[in-house]
This record gives C-alpha cells, sequence and structure tokens, in this order.
C-alpha cells in the first residue's frame, strides 16, 4: 500500500511501519491511500479517442476488438445516487464512459442529456436557418445494441482505528493511529440486450482504502473537506476502482461468452410448466 500523490511519494508497508507512518502522516499531511483494485492502484484518468486510449490505468483489462456498440443509464432515483451527494459527488456515467472507451470493449453513444442537445442542433439544421451542406439528413443515427445499468451497493466508511492499534501508540502516534478509517465500495454493472431485454453480463467488483482524519482538517489545509470529484476524494477514488474491478470481472467473462438457452427457444413459455397453462411444457 502506497502514499496518496499528495505525499512525498515514498512507499511503506502499513503492516510493518505503522508507527513510522503516522509519524510521516502527521508533518506531510497526507489524507488516504490510494485505493486497491485486484491488487494494484486504479482509478479513472487519461483520455480515449476511438480505439486510441492514452494515460489509461494498466489494470484495466483492453479489448483487441469492440464487442458492439452500448448506452448507459443509471437510476437517479436510487438511494446510492442519493448518497453520491453527500460525498459531493455527482453521476458516475461521465468516468464509466471514459474508462471503457479506454479498454475499446464497447463503442459507447449518447443517450444520456446530451440526446436533447443533439436532436435539437439536428432540427435546427433541418430548418430554414441550416448552411447548406451541414449534412445532418436522417438515417446516420447508431443503434445502441447494448444497454449498461450501474450500481452501488455498498459505500461508506467502516469506522477509525486498526485493531486497537490507537490504544498501543503513545500520544500523538496514538490520536493519529485512532483517526484512520476504512473507505469500501461495493459496485454492480449489468449489461442488458437492447433487441431482447435478455441480460448478457452482471459483475460486481469492491474495493477499499485508508483515510487518515488526521484531527480534523489541522495537518491537511483544509483538503479533507474542501476536495470534490471522483479523482480528488477518497470515497471518489475508491467507488471509481471498484466500477474498474466490476467491469474488469465483466470483460474477463465476456471473453468466454457463451449465449444461454432454453428448449423451445427464449420467451416461449420456458421449462417449467403450470397446470392448466398453454405454454408448451404447461401442456405436458
Amino acid at each position: 500500500m502506497t502514499t496518496p500523490p499528495n505525499c512525498t511519494g515514498r512507499r511503506f508497508h502499513l503492516h510493518r511501519a505503522w508507527p513510522l507512518v503516522a509519524a510521516v502522516l502527521l508533518t506531510q499531511g497526507c489524507v488516504s491511500t490510494m485505493p486497491k483494485v485486484g491488487g494494484g492502484t486504479a482509478s479513472a484518468g487519461g483520455a480515449a479517442g476511438g480505439a486510441t486510449a492514452e494515460g489509461q490505468k494498466k489494470e484495466l483489462e483492453r479489448c483487441e476488438e469492440s464487442l458492439g456498440t452500448m448506452a448507459m443509464e443509471e437510476d437517479q432515483r436510487a438511494p446510492w445516487y442519493a448518497q453520491l451527494r453527500g460525498y459531493q459527488l455527482g453521476s458516475t456515467i461521465p468516468v464509466l464512459r471514459l474508462m471503457i472507451q479506454q479498454t475499446n470493449c464497447f463503442v459507447i453513444v449518447e443517450r444520456g442529456g446530451g440526446m436533447n442537445d443533439m436532436m435539437r442542433e439536428r432540427q435546427l439544421m433541418r430548418g430554414e436557418e441550416g448552411r447548406a451542406g451541414s449534412n445532418m439528413g436522417g438515417g446516420q443515427m447508431v443503434a445502441a445494441d447494448y444497454l449498461m445499468r450501474p450500481s452501488i451497493q455498498f459505500s461508506g466508511n467502516t469506522g477509525g482505528g486498526r485493531g486497537g492499534l490507537a490504544g498501543l501508540l503513545p500520544g500523538a502516534l496514538g490520536a493519529v493511529a485512532g483517526s484512520v478509517g476504512v473507505n469500501e465500495a461495493s459496485t454492480t454493472l449489468l449489461l442488458v440486450d437492447i433487441r431482447s431485454g435478455v441480460q448478457i453480463s452482471a459483475a460486481e467488483g469492491s474495493s477499499k482504502n485508508y483515510d487518515f482524519g488526521l484531527f480534523g482538517s489541522a495537518f491537511t489545509g483544509g483538503l479533507a473537506g474542501g476536495a470534490s470529484g471522483y479523482a480528488k476524494t477518497p470515497q471518489g477514488r475508491v467507488i471509481t476502482a471498484a466500477f474498474a474491478d466490476s467491469f474488469n470481472q465483466m470483460v474477463k467473462t465476456l471473453r468466454n461468452y457463451k449465449a444461454q438457452t432454453v428448449k423451445g427457444g427464449l420467451g416461449t413459455g420456458g421449462r417449467l410448466g403450470v397446470q392448466g397453462g398453454q405454454t408448451p411444457a404447461g401442456k405436458k
């Protein structure tokens, strides 16, 4: 486990040198450790343009060829979405879109709030105000093959201290150890085939990091309370890392994808018949 970016960059093994870490934190104002995904640190960053990616995290799985087009939608009425506001975080979609395009596994199409702007622009160009040669005619919109729905099952701080370490260390070192909390997150990604409505894949991921309170903001210069966004807060980084873990697990299963089958065909009544039913299984 390593020190966060706003520290000196030195690496510490926390399970070996907790007293030393506590002393360093006091003097250098570290806020939290970087989150772990599958044994390595990861969160969204860099850029993506078409199939080309720059600055992507090495922990992200990558596809040699895309599997299809994909739209994304999150349930903004869900309790977990309201919880994000408590962390000064917004929609998860921008972070996920960057992350997924960097992997080249899916081509992402706009179906969010930007869709309204697209349609307004297309309507404008088709009217008398549109410049000749704008080429905004019909038949150009790309269909989405799949729909991805992200959700957060759990995200929170699981308490301070580390196994009673605060009581074992004297003075200021014990106070620092007592202010250590663990940010944890568990996330799920669902992938649905739009044409049939069949769920193609589901994957869960998790992540955690250590958050050092340091007597509130006395030694952090207000960083803990003032920073916001998925790249700046401990909670944002750990949620992003959990989604990266979810997507990595999904990609691994999709590489060996085999469609589910039902005898008689999907949607024809299934194998579990009901007495007096009209399906093939019910008539048996």
